[in-house]
């Protein structure tokens, strides 16, 4: 201090202005040094930029170009994080090595068996992520910087809102990301590409409405529209234009297109096979039968004009976004601005027919796992729902080898539309009664001779079957321990109810629930039961036992097998502790029955012995073994 004072006032000067050239130089230095601030391809963040959540999924035509996708919205800000849906988190761990723990992988969505995932289960499921937006996106389109200042614009209004964006057609993209991911270049010379390059070329270029980018505030009080979203296929139509419309119906949301202020790129290139078309018809059949694509709505544009947004409506270009109502109509005028393409569906407008590619003959090669064993379900419309909990339940223990056989057309569209493997048998009775189809009843003898029928021609095939009735329940994958019993041993679920008598006494046989294997002696037999349940007046049940354990049981072996002579197959009946029947140990009474079996370790639990559709629905449901929502066409 003493030498500064002797300096005087011009020496005081001196020093305090070289300390402000030096402050001056280092902030020059960090501009030149921060690529955030110095490469236009960054977005500057502030302290209070949303946390944002880009949800995808991947299925069976999905493409190498999904990498460049990814490394184009992980670098538009640090508050992103990226969620895959997929079924196959092995086929997509490169992902997660590649870009770290800022993407993630969620498998817990439903697919249809041709892997094609449900839209209506992906938006279920993003509920489940914290966020302040939520973003769907195809996994072929790039996103440039511009996206994250439109959210940010979105993220200020004082309202729940839905962004909606149209992305451009590009059979190729020039440009890749380079090694330090910050610039995007050339990919014949490596030359770095300006942002403002990129836009320029992606406005000369046509908009495709059928790929719309997604982007909403999370709202828990505020869903993207009213009422319940049909079980749309993921990218396979309809399902944008469907919720666009509904949300504007609903009018809770503030919908608006920024397709004019998001540079996105939709990598055009990826085709369908043909056998494909039947996901598309279905969801244009759904959008007509639900909702209101009826109805046509011009959606307010959000523009970029003298570097601020406003928002304008299609119909007097006044601008809706400000307190004051200028008009901005030469701003408007001046604005090269795209727009989505909302076509409304006529109420009358005839669609093509919902036909499935697929029967029984090809299906198997598709379903069937790699010891050629299928799991056949047979259900007619007064079961879809035990239906779907049942392949819900398949589902949750990785089972993807099962089979549905349609009692009726109604059944049939409905498993089209839920994406499950299905056939229908052209020789199943009519007129099955809705509630008075349980055991015993005439409807129950004509139903179940449908599955001893279908079961033989599936191993005329060369193929193994599970038949598993929709109200066996499945606490463990049994087909491991099934399979050990080997060739030429048929197993089956035994109906006795007494813990005292042998498990095997006369017409003790459930054909609700066994394992057939494609070998002569099983063949062989399963003609012979079926022979016998056609000249039969009663179900198909009494046939089983009749035939290969002789009437009365005169071909029993001990207490737990029967020997047919003639074919010299081993009937096998399942142990009651690991494949309980629904009246062995009032199991069903337990007030946790859950608990129960897992105690004694049961694979399966059948939801027999009860008389009555409704009856049989309640106590599964009551005793919390149920894993399907009808409400909303999904598994929970």
């Amino acid at each position: 201090m003493k030498k500064l004072k002797g300096l005087g006032g011009a020496g005081l000067i001196s020093v305090w202005l070289s300390g402000f050239l030096l402050i001056a130089l280092s902030f020059y230095g960090t501009l030149l040094l921060s690529p955030s601030l110095n490469n236009p391809s960054f977005h500057q963040e502030s302290s209070t930029a949303p946390r944002i959540t880009i949800f995808t999924a991947l299925h069976s035509s999905s493409s190498s170009f999904i990498s460049q996708a990814i490394r184009s919205w992980l670098a538009l800000s640090s508050q992103v994080t990226v969620v895959i849906f997929t079924q196959h988190n092995n086929y997509s761990s490169s992902f997660t090595d590649t870009f770290g723990s800022r993407l993630l992988l969620d498998s817990t969505i439903d697919f249809t068996f041709l892997g094609t995932p449900f839209l209506h289960s992906m938006l279920a499921r993003t509920e489940a992520y914290v966020s302040d937006v939520s973003v769907l996106i195809d996994p072929h389109t790039l996103l440039l910087p511009d996206f994250i200042s439109s959210l940010n614009h979105a993220h200020e209004l004082d309202r729940d809102w839905l962004l909606v964006s149209s992305s451009v057609n590009i059979p190729r993209f020039p440009f890749h990301w380079d090694e330090t991911g910050r610039s995007w270049r050339y990919q014949d010379n490596g030359k770095r590409v300006r942002f403002g390059e990129l836009q320029k070329m992606i406005s000369q270029l046509n908009s495709s409405g059928g790929n719309m980018i997604m982007a909403w505030n999370n709202n828990v009080d505020s869903p993207l529209h009213c009422g319940v979203l049909p079980p749309f296929l993921y990218q396979r139509g309809t399902h944008n234009q469907w919720i666009v419309n509904e949300a504007m119906s609903c009018k809770r949301r503030f919908v608006f297109d920024a397709s004019s202020t998001v540079s996105s790129v939709l990598l055009d290139n990826v085709t369908e096979p043909k056998t494909r078309n039947w996901e598309y018809i279905g969801n244009s059949h759904l959008g007509k039968l639900y909702g209101s694509l009826s109805k046509s709505y011009a959606l307010p544009k959000l523009l970029k004009c003298n570097k601020r947004y406003v928002f304008v409506t299609a119909s007097d270009g006044l601008n809706v976004g400000f307190r004051r109502r200028e008009k901005i109509s030469a701003c408007v005028s001046r604005s090269k601005s795209r727009s989505l393409k909302l076509d409304p569906v006529k109420k009358d407008q005839a669609l093509p027919p919902l036909k499935f590619p697929y029967d029984l003959e090809s299906l198997l090669p598709l379903v069937a796992d790699k010891n050629r064993t299928v799991v056949l379900s047979v259900a007619g419309f007064s079961y879809k729902d035990m239906l779907m909990s049942w392949v819900c339940r398949a589902r949750r223990l990785a089972v993807p080898n099962f089979l549905v056989c349609a009692l009726d057309d109604e059944t049939y569209q409905f498993a089209i539309l839920q994406g499950l493997p299905v056939f229908f048998d052209p020789y199943a009775p009519k007129n099955i009664s809705f509630n008075d189809c349980h055991f015993g009843s005439k409807c129950f003898q004509r139903v179940t001779k449908v599955k001893s029928r279908t079961v033989l021609k599936i191993l005329k095939m060369g193929y193994n079957v599970l038949l598993s009735d929709v109200d066996v329940y499945w606490f463990r994958n049994p087909l491991p321990l099934l399979h050990s019993f080997g060739p030429s041993v048929l197993v089956a679920q035994s109906d006795e109810y007494n813990t005292t008598v042998p498990i095997n006494r006369p017409r003790r046989l459930n054909s609700g629930f066994y394992f057939a294997r494609s070998d002569g002696p099983t063949i062989a037999a399963m003609e012979k039961v079926v022979k016998h349940a056609a000249t039969s007046g009663l179900s198909e049940q009494p046939s089983f036992y009749d035939t290969l354990c002789g009437e009365g049981g005169v071909h029993r072996l001990g207490d737990d097998r029967c020997v047919e002579p003639e074919t010299n197959l081993t009937v096998h009946f399942l142990n009651r502790d690991l494949f309980p029947n629904g009246a062995y140990g009032d199991l069903w009474m337990k007030e946790d029955v859950r608990a129960e079996c897992e105690k004694k370790h049961c694979y399966v639990l059948h939801n027999n012995w009860i008389s009555g559709r409704l009856k049989k629905l309640e106590r599964q449901m009551m005793k919390g073994l149920w894993d399907y929502d009808a409400s909303m066409r999904m598994c929970v």
